[in-house]
């Protein structure tokens, strides 16, 4: 299955936080997604690899992406090594996306900025032709590099060089979020407190990306650095 669009996060709901929105409105636009999570984050504080897989499914039903796949890297200690990088390289081949996207470039988690760079880095190798690799019945993969990598925006504030219209998503987007129920706000749960788990937070995936909106100029907005220097046909594609 080719793809038009393939997301990584270092765990299961770092992508719905990161870039819901935009996998939302890139499927009601007819485009083709996918996931592929890092790692179970089986070292979250709040619940386990076994509810966080449930919970990612119910996730992937309410995004509509046509496949997600986990590479059960070790939470908290994967590495950008060759190992790590020959992984997501065949994922890259086999799926074939024009688009990645993938964790903040910097942020509080240090898996973020791990799987960042681990992501982007493959996503350079993988066009290289003397970098050979296999699928699971042995085949040699043909070479592929995605047009573009695109960097969502997570815990820290960074400033985005573009921002997707999620106006008539974001909505949507936060109870996609919310199916991740061990995770976030709950004030039944008698789990450990985190920095995720609070009430702010669950209101700031709302409230951040109001003030992005706000910023250019429509109702919400998903922020994104990027790794090529943006082309415009002519003044009047920006909106």
């Amino acid at each position: 299955m080719k793809l038009d669009i393939l997301a990584f996060g270092a765990h299961p709901d770092d992508v719905e936080l990161g870039c819901g929105g935009s996998i939302l409105k890139a499927v009601n636009q007819g485009y083709t997604v996918g996931i592929v999570d890092l790692t179970q984050g089986e070292l979250g504080t709040r619940g386990s690899a076994e509810i966080r897989a449930k919970e990612a499914q119910k996730a992937t039903e309410l995004l509509g992406v046509s496949v997600r796949e986990n590479l059960y890297f070790r939470d908290g200690f994967f590495t950008n090594d060759e190992i790590h990088q020959l992984a997501v390289i065949r994922v890259l081949r086999k799926y074939r996306p024009n688009v990645v996207l993938c964790n903040a470039i910097d942020d509080r988690h240090i898996d973020h900025g791990k799987g960042s760079r681990l992501v982007s880095d493959a996503c350079f190798l993988s066009g290289l032709s003397k970098i050979q690799t296999h699928d699971r019945d042995q085949q040699l993969q043909s070479v592929w590099r995605p047009k573009q990598v695109y960097h969502y925006i997570q815990w820290k504030d960074i400033s985005p060089d573009i921002v997707v219209d999620i106006s008539h998503h974001l909505d949507q987007k936060v109870e996609v979020i919310k199916a991740y129920a061990s995770q976030f706000y709950d004030p039944a749960s008698d789990a450990p407190s985190t920095p995720i788990s609070s009430k702010n937070f669950l209101d700031s995936v709302a409230y951040r990306a109001q003030n992005l909106g706000r910023l250019g100029g429509v109702s919400a907005g998903e922020g994104f650095t990027i790794e090529r220097t943006p082309v415009i046909e002519d003044f009047f594609d920006l909106k």
